[in-house]
């Protein structure tokens, strides 16, 4: 339950999350702005035997899903960012378990960064590569990184929390 203290407000408590969101998606734009900064686009920069640091964009979604479109995509994802953003917003609004409310800020601070590529840039910047031998995972960024961990975290909810306390809001 987010609200241990009976003398913090909702609202204290619902700017905590935001908190979290608007702080991951500034570190999500500040380690995109200084791979853009320091690495050409194309590079890859092996750091370890299963993982490269690279420069590479992302036009569609996750797994560059509509990447070759021909950029109608970029205005879809845009809307589909923003609308995602302001439900988690409200959400997260209203009192939370805490692990609900990290699953929502962390979803919403992925896709305010991710958003904010696609209006500023016109696609996503992606700079983590892992892979093993010659098979690569596509390349991500932290806000991904958020969204699947936020995601992780509401299907834990819903897989562990019993139907009738999720429910009730608390």
């Amino acid at each position: 339950m987010t609200v241990d203290n009976p003398h913090v407000s909702a609202t204290a408590i619902a700017w905590r999350w935001w908190t979290l969101a608007i702080s991951l998606a500034v570190a999500d734009q500040a380690t995109k702005a200084a791979v853009q900064a320091l690495m050409y686009y194309g590079q890859s920069i092996p750091l370890t035997g299963f993982f490269n640091l690279v420069h590479v964009w992302n036009t569609g979604a996750a797994f560059s899903f509509l990447a070759d479109a021909g950029g109608w995509q970029r205005y879809f994802f845009i809307v589909i960012s923003l609308g995602v953003s302001i439900v988690l917003a409200v959400m997260l609004g209203r009192p939370r378990r805490k692990i609900e409310a990290l699953g929502y800020s962390l979803v919403l601070g992925g896709a305010l960064g991710n958003g904010f590529d696609r209006v500023v840039r016109g696609y996503v910047v992606d700079s983590l590569d892992f892979y093993w031998r010659s098979w690569h995972w596509p390349a991500f960024n932290l806000a991904d990184c958020g969204i699947v961990i936020g995601v992780f975290c509401l299907l834990w909810v819903a897989c562990f929390t019993p139907s009738a306390q999720r429910s009730t809001e608390l």
